[in-house]
């Protein structure tokens, strides 16, 4: 059971007098009903007469009623102990900041005024909109406006607290009228039946539920942190599971599975191929990682250096690192302006960028960014099947998005603040799966963020130089198989959680 739920529950004892006990000793609610009568004589104008109570009795027990009542109280109509009055209007001008007392509208205070219209503790109902029909007690002398109705009653047949509780237990909004907003009045209020305790046990039933409203609220502040530790759970254990993925801890290690390092050496070598025939370009700088003495050593252009500082965590012997760049070559999109877009046409082309990617897809949205075909210069610019996408300007909390493409017949591009991270050789085609998943895992993400510099108010930018110079986990070719096994067969698990 919910916090409201449980709330709600104590409120419905509290109007059944399921909550305390009764005592014999109280003066019955009926008695109640007679001197009612009485003051409305003699009020003057305190609580006015309606037209519907001239004859004010409690209602015949043996008329249809929604529960039973114990035999000391009485069933009523609201019309018969209450009148409500609107409040009265006031400009924005004048409910200013300054103003001495606080101004209730429909739902609570709306801003300040000089005057007050009505005391400390005075019961107003929201009259007009979401709140219509809430009841709410003032905090001081306030004034009220015309979206929120005043109610009046007697001291001596009602304990203030416990008409509040009764009032929003009652769901007066239940009973307003149906219109572009709901709107609630007298009239709508006055028939409404309502179960009537004596005084004094009125009194009890308040401080029984006063006594249980804090054990409500710290439940309701532990159910918001399960109900937040629920929401991040499946989160939370993929990213458990990634991370274990990237350190070798996922899937067993087989000693028959060929090395990584054997793997590397075959897309260096087509890699070296396709530079060779002018397919890619070649790179800046030539980086090759290696094992020797348990310390790993990068050569760069020649130049060796131990790096053993730079990796965050052991992996098995088997697999080994590698830089991001070395392995993918990674682009920025397309610069355009707000001139060369077009409407969605035959020879357009869609172009994805960073508010496509969610939940490690790429969605394809209805808001999407059209050029024509005749603006891409270089088919490089056009995404093929398993290109990875990733903002590279964006909010911090969305650096590290992914999303793989998969062809869907109609070709697309990518925008300018989003990098596309493509596979230089087949042979690293066979393992994007792995890398895919790698990418979305903890340490990744946090290394991206903590490349980025601030551009601008809300936006990261991430380097592409830096973003190519991320050390990457790579295991043998078969295992990377076995690990994207286990996390497609796990994460099924999670996703039905």
């Amino acid at each position: 059971m919910k916090a409201q739920q449980l709330k709600n529950a104590i409120l419905q004892l509290a109007i059944q007098g399921k909550l305390v006990p009764q005592d014999p000793n109280d003066e019955p609610a009926s008695v109640l009903f007679e001197k009612i009568q009485a003051e409305k004589l003699i009020a003057e104008g305190k609580i006015k007469k309606t037209k519907k109570t001239s004859n004010i009795r409690p209602l015949d027990m043996k008329a249809d009623f929604p529960f039973e009542i114990p035999k000391n109280w009485v069933w009523g109509r609201l019309g018969d102990v209450i009148s409500v009055s609107s409040g009265k209007n006031l400009t924005q001008k004048q409910m200013k900041g300054t103003g001495k007392y606080p101004v209730y509208g429909g739902n609570g205070i709306t801003g300040y005024f000089d005057e007050y219209l009505v005391e400390k503790n005075t019961i107003v109902i929201g009259r007009v909109g979401y709140y219509c029909g809430s009841a709410l007690k003032v905090i001081s002398n306030s004034w009220v406006t015309d979206n929120a109705l005043i109610v009046k009653y007697s001291k001596s047949l009602f304990f203030p607290d416990f008409l509040l509780y009764l009032l929003n237990q009652l769901n007066l909004k239940d009973s307003s009228v149906s219109t572009a907003q709901p709107v609630i009045s007298a009239q709508r209020i006055y028939p409404l039946k309502f179960p009537l305790p004596p005084l004094n046990e009125q009194k009890r039933i308040v401080a029984k539920i006063e006594e249980l409203l804090p054990f409500i609220d710290e439940y309701d502040k532990k159910e918001q942190k399960l109900t937040t530790l629920n929401q991040q759970f499946p989160e939370q254990l993929k990213k458990s599971i990634l991370q274990a993925a990237i350190q070798g801890q996922l899937v067993a290690q087989d000693p028959n599975d060929e090395p990584a390092s054997e793997l590397i050496k075959r897309i260096q070598a087509e890699k070296e191929r396709l530079i060779s025939e002018k397919k890619i370009k070649k790179p800046k700088v030539k980086s090759e990682i290696a094992v020797r003495d348990g310390l790993p050593y990068e050569i760069i252009n020649g130049v060796e250096r131990c790096i053993a500082d730079e990796l965050p965590f052991e992996i098995p012997e088997s697999w080994c690192w590698v830089r991001l760049g070395d392995i993918f070559e990674i682009n920025s999109g397309l610069t355009f302006s707000k001139a060369d877009l077009i409407s969605k046409n035959i020879d357009s082309v869609r172009v994805l960028r960073g508010g496509n990617i969610k939940d490690s897809n790429i969605n394809l949205l209805d808001n999407d960014l059209y050029l024509s075909k005749a603006k891409i210069k270089n088919d490089e610019y056009y995404l093929r099947e398993f290109d990875i996408l990733t903002p590279s300007v964006t909010s911090l909390e969305n650096v590290g998005k992914f999303g793989l493409y998969r062809e869907e017949g109609e070709k697309a591009s990518f925008g300018g603040f989003v990098f596309c991270l493509r596979s230089l050789t087949k042979v690293s085609e066979n393992n994007i799966f792995y890398i895919f998943y790698i990418l979305q895992s903890g340490y990744i993400i946090s290394k991206m963020k903590s490349l980025t510099r601030k551009s601008g108010q809300a936006f990261y930018n991430l380097g592409k130089e830096n973003f190519k110079q991320i050390l990457i986990p790579i295991p043998p070719l078969n295992e990377q198989k076995r690990i994207v096994r286990k996390i497609e067969e796990v994460f099924s698990h999670i996703q039905s959680l």
